[in-house]
C-alpha cells in the first residue's frame, strides 16, 4: 500500500490525522518533485517563504524547480507542533547543499490553513540558514549513507 498523499487527509483534523497530513507533507517534499508537491495546494493558494511571496500552483511549481537546482541533495524533516480544525503549524529542518560544495542546515516554522478539500490555501514560513560541515549532517535519504 502507497503512503498517503497529502490531499488524501482532509479537515476537521484529529491529532492522528494531522500528524498524518504532517508526514505525507515531508513525503511529498522529500521527492523534490515540483508538480507532485504543487498538487497539495489550491490553485489560488497564498505563500510566504522566507522575504518572498506569491499565489498559484504555478508560482509554487517555478519556486520549487529553481529551489532545488541550487539546494542540491535537500532531505527534510517536519514535526507538527499544533493544530485545529483546518489549519497546522509545523517545525522544519533540512539540509542541502549549494554547487560549491557548502552544506547549510535550514531551521524553520510553517503555518497551513487548509480548504475542505484538504488542499493547503495558505501557507506562511519563516526560515534561517546555519553553514554546516559534510560531517555534522544529520538528515540523509533512505538510499543515502
Amino acid at each position: 500500500m502507497n503512503p498517503p498523499e497529502p490531499t488524501d487527509i482532509r479537515p476537521p483534523f484529529t491529532r492522528a490525522t494531522a500528524l498524518a497530513k504532517v508526514k505525507a507533507a515531508e513525503n511529498a517534499w522529500n521527492s523534490r518533485d515540483p508538480a507532485r508537491v504543487a498538487l497539495a495546494y489550491t490553485p489560488d493558494s497564498e505563500w510566504r517563504n522566507r522575504d518572498r511571496f506569491f499565489v498559484g500552483r504555478e508560482a509554487i511549481k517555478a519556486f520549487l524547480t529553481e529551489k532545488w537546482q541550487r539546494e542540491l541533495d535537500y532531505r527534510l524533516m517536519k514535526e507538527l507542533w499544533a493544530f485545529t480544525d483546518n489549519r497546522i503549524s509545523v517545525r522544519f529542518e533540512y539540509e542541502s547543499h549549494d554547487v560549491q560544495g557548502q552544506w547549510w542546515r535550514s531551521h524553520g516554522n510553517e503555518h497551513w490553513e487548509f480548504d475542505e478539500n484538504g488542499l493547503m490555501r495558505r501557507r506562511d514560513a519563516s526560515i534561517n540558514d546555519v553553514r554546516i560541515e559534510e560531517r555534522e549532517r544529520r538528515l540523509f535519504s533512505p538510499e543515502a549513507p
